[in-house]
């Protein structure tokens, strides 16, 4: 059996390039696919209080696992500085991930600061943030009081054993439903639930929780299981299809799809036929949306990658303490940006055996979700 590498994170000296000639962000900024960068995902930490099997897997993130020193991570000045300047070059959208983002210290401090960042054209972001839900009860209001628009909450099932099973901790559903309820009283929303399916482990739930979210004021989505990074053993044949999602759906309670909320939504979208909500699933695996992709990432340490599968990022950190003007990282941005040329899930779709080489991706749990 080949030997298996894993790059829990990019170590590699990756400074960016600052061409000679600096530029002024114009809002409008276009990759080599003529896709525009639109959406920024933050990673605030490297650690997680939960072992999900498909992203930290207790095997491979044990107590002797080594994460980054707290000096390494971007202050939350520094994560605002870039953020600031991502703004000008047109992104609307910033969402806070981790590792699971609710345990930074004061991350409410971060959100304040971000909340205050403006388009060029004077309009406030969309500021989000992903978590397991594990602390949202006793984080909802200071978030939404910091300025936080709305969450996104991880829940891979509504049956404790196999919830406990899947985040490998012994965390009970009824404490995801507790921060879940306590969000919606805060007033972030709209709040989607986010189920990644795991075929053989969890895949029997996915009617259950259609049934149990159906007419509430949450959005449920349903991700396929992804090959992210190289240590939750994935395999296509633990990929349950979107397609096959919407079919066990739609044969309990009938579905029709409607349009898309914005151009790069990642879920495709569909409704209750008696009005009872709408669901989404994401389907990275079986049905790649590389094509729209708008999104880069900013991994905790202040590497930018520009997919979520990269195998190498960019030092933004080098730059900033460095002592480069705003005007040189803002040049580099844009240089790394319109060098652009991932589609990895469309290439990996394309590819019979399901994989495409190319060296070791990092983990989800250092370049977020």
């Amino acid at each position: 059996m080949a030997e298996k590498t894993i790059m829990f994170r990019d170590e590699r000296n990756t400074s960016p390039v600052i061409p000679h000639l600096l530029e002024t962000p114009t809002g409008l900024l276009g990759d080599a696919l003529a896709r525009p960068l639109h959406d920024l995902r933050i990673s605030v930490t490297d650690r997680c209080n939960f072992r999900c099997v498909y992203c930290m897997p207790k095997e491979v993130f044990d107590k002797d696992y080594a994460y980054l020193p707290h000096s390494s991570l971007l202050s939350f000045e520094e994560i605002t500085r870039i953020a600031r300047l991502f703004v000008a070059h047109g992104v609307e959208k910033l969402r806070l991930t981790g590792g699971e983002p609710l345990l930074r210290k004061d991350l409410e401090r971060l959100v304040g600061m971000l909340a205050e960042l403006r388009t060029p054209g004077g309009k406030p972001l969309d500021l989000t943030l992903t978590t397991n839900g594990s602390l949202l009860a006793k984080k909802a209001q200071s978030l939404k009081d910091a300025g936080l628009n709305r969450v996104t909450v991880s829940l891979d099932s509504l049956d404790d054993a196999t919830f406990k099973r899947m985040n490998d901790v012994d965390f009970a559903v009824a404490d995801v439903l507790n921060g879940l309820d306590a969000a919606h009283k805060a007033g972030l929303g709209p709040i989607k639930v986010n189920m990644v399916v795991k075929g053989g482990m969890n895949d029997q739930e996915i009617v259950p929780m259609a049934r149990h979210f159906k007419g509430s004021p949450y959005i449920l989505r349903f991700i396929e299981y992804m090959d992210v990074g190289a240590s939750n053993g994935w395999n296509m044949r633990e990929v349950v299809p979107s397609s096959e999602v919407v079919r066990r759906i739609s044969a309990d309670m009938p579905l029709l799809p409607i349009e898309a909320n914005y151009t790069g939504e990642t879920a495709a979208r569909w409704r209750y036929v008696d009005g009872g909500g709408e669901i989404g699933v994401i389907s990275s695996v079986t049905q790649a949306f590389c094509q729209d992709c708008s999104r880069a990432r900013l991994s905790t340490e202040g590497k930018l990658y520009t997919c979520l599968f990269a195998t190498r990022g960019s030092d933004l950190r080098a730059l900033l303490r460095d002592g480069r003007s705003d005007a040189e990282i803002s040049t580099a941005i844009a240089h790394i940006w319109r060098a652009r040329t991932d589609r990895y899930s469309e290439t990996r779709t394309i590819n019979t055996d399901g994989l495409v080489r190319g060296g070791p991706k990092v983990e989800m749990s250092y370049i977020g979700g």
